[in-house]
């Protein structure tokens, strides 16, 4: 039988279920801008792939209770959920893709080749390729015991191809993409049926990871498409759309699934991928968002996460002011534009969730 949820809020919000209030977490909450998180990284003194499984060492417990304690950082903040510490690159390791981080994730040789591409493997049997991650979101749903729900994830397919092409990440620091990316551009001028080709193998994995989550006890789970910021439409339209749609339609219909496409403005295919909830960018009025979708859909964001690194706690009250003013109270999951900056106070991060509770 499913555990009753002490604090269900997310859950419902995702459905466009009345709720008290409007449910908060942040991307990236928990990582580098809290200053327990870097005291435990420095305390374990150990590589961060070996934390984000994307290695192919033997299984730790204590790497998994290592991964469940940061985890749960957010918790004493006071979130309205907890999101599964790993990165998006996790389930490439599995596939031939083991990425190492120096500090940013490296992959030698980057995948471009026709013969590369053949040879990276399917994930088809995750409880054993990637059963790292599912004792972690066991181990998180026994600690949290009913207080939050859980969320899992997955990086979307294009986004997944940008990084192994490249070798490296292709985002640069702030937004954008870096000439990191410039072999990934010419993949789609000279060769899409390549792309299409790499593109399809990493949907399939992504589809039999994010079912493994949700069977292993993630309660809702997002797809980040976090390249869609610097995607022409019709390339968006090409690449990444059809495969959120592939996505959504074969996840398990039992929790509701998120597409966050950093600062999107196509919020037409986004509405048609299938997704229950929009993670949207500050490019995007909710209220016009919610006017356009006629709220068959749930919204998360978007208050800018420049305004928590840089703004005072007067400038956050207004941000989220605003926000809350436009998502309307219900079908609405109050988060960021994107992830915490690594610089971002962590008062300012605690002020964004205590006025997010108090309004």
């Amino acid at each position: 039988m499913e555990q009753q949820l002490k604090n269900d809020l997310l859950l419902r919000a995702a459905r466009c279920l009345p709720v008290e209030r409007v449910p908060v977490w942040m991307m990236r909450q928990a990582g580098r801008s809290d200053p327990l998180y870097r005291q435990i990284r420095q305390a374990l003194n150990i590589p961060l792939e070996q934390l984000f499984r994307t290695c192919p060492a033997p299984m730790s417990d204590t790497d998994v209770e290592s991964a469940v304690k940061i985890s749960l950082l957010p918790k004493r903040i006071g979130v309205d959920a907890i999101i599964v510490y790993k990165d998006i690159l996790t389930p490439l390791a599995p596939m031939g893709a083991h990425f190492r981080f120096d500090p940013g994730p490296i992959l030698n040789p980057p995948i471009r080749t026709q013969s590369q591409v053949d040879a990276l493997q399917s994930v088809d049997d995750p409880a054993s390729q990637l059963a790292f991650t599912g004792n972690v979101i066991r181990n998180l749903r026994e600690t949290l015991n009913g207080e939050l729900p859980l969320i899992g994830f997955a990086g979307a397919p294009l986004t997944l191809a940008f990084f192994l092409i490249a070798g490296e990440s292709p985002i640069k620091r702030g937004t954008g993409v870096s000439e990191k990316a410039t072999p990934v551009f010419q993949m789609i001028q000279e060769a899409p049926d390549l792309l299409h080709r790499l593109l399809s193998k990493l949907t399939q994995m992504t589809i039999n990871y994010l079912n493994y989550q949700v069977d292993a006890g993630a309660q809702i789970v997002q797809l980040f498409e976090s390249i869609a910021d610097v995607l022409p439409r019709h390339i968006y339209e090409d690449f990444a759309f059809p495969y959120h749609q592939q996505i959504f339609a074969e996840l398990n219909r039992k929790v509701s699934g998120i597409l966050f496409a950093k600062e999107c403005t196509y919020l037409d295919l986004m509405h048609q991928s299938g997704a229950d909830v929009l993670s949207v960018g500050k490019c995007v009025d909710l209220s016009e968002a919610k006017a356009k979708t006629d709220s068959t859909v749930a919204f998360q964001g978007n208050v800018d996460n420049d305004i928590l690194r840089d703004g005072t706690s007067e400038d956050i009250t207004t941000a989220v002011k605003t926000c809350l003013n436009q998502g309307g109270g219900t079908g609405h999951i109050l988060n960021l534009s994107h992830g915490l900056h690594r610089d971002t106070p962590f008062d300012n991060v605690k002020h964004f969730v205590n006025i997010a509770k108090t309004l």
